[in-house]
């Protein structure tokens, strides 16, 4: 696979049924390797290494519901009293982050309401704070890191 903009971590791989499959540690099974199941998978081990994110605190790849459609978000974070703190939204490496990844995770976060967005595509991120009450965002540097 790719190289990406995160450090160098150690996965699990399996070949099966003629693909290759990487074992996600949130959701306790190998999944298909696709490019953007690459990224996922850094960033998860990103928040867990670098961030620090407790396992327990990270979910993955959950539907949500927009109006009549049904969606899955990529990663969501939450805080120790079970708030959804970071939202991510990953796409492929061959995807350039645009508009439209923006608009994708401000849909999916007008029903989650985290406190702080990621978008990425493993080799650029983007991250936002939200400001809920002068209904805008600012760009930062970084996610925080966990904290109690």
């Amino acid at each position: 696979m790719q190289s990406l903009n995160f450090p160098t971590y150690d996965f699990r791989f399996k070949n099966s049924e003629n693909k290759v499959h990487i074992f996600d540690p949130i959701r306790k099974k190998f999944v298909v390797l696709q490019p953007e199941e690459w990224v996922r998978q850094n960033v998860v081990q990103f928040l867990i290494q670098e961030k620090k994110y407790p396992k327990s605190l990270i979910n993955v790849e959950k539907q949500i519901n927009l109006k009549t459609l049904k969606k899955r978000y990529d990663i969501v974070i939450f805080d120790t009293k079970g708030k959804i703190s970071i939202l991510v939204e990953c796409k492929s490496p061959k995807i350039i982050i645009n508009q439209q990844a923006f608009d994708q995770i401000a849909r999916y976060n007008m029903q989650l309401n985290a406190k702080f967005l990621m978008v990425t595509n493993g080799l650029q991120h983007f991250y936002c704070k939200m400001d809920y009450k002068q209904e805008k965002y600012t760009f930062l540097e970084q996610i925080p890191d966990f904290s109690r």
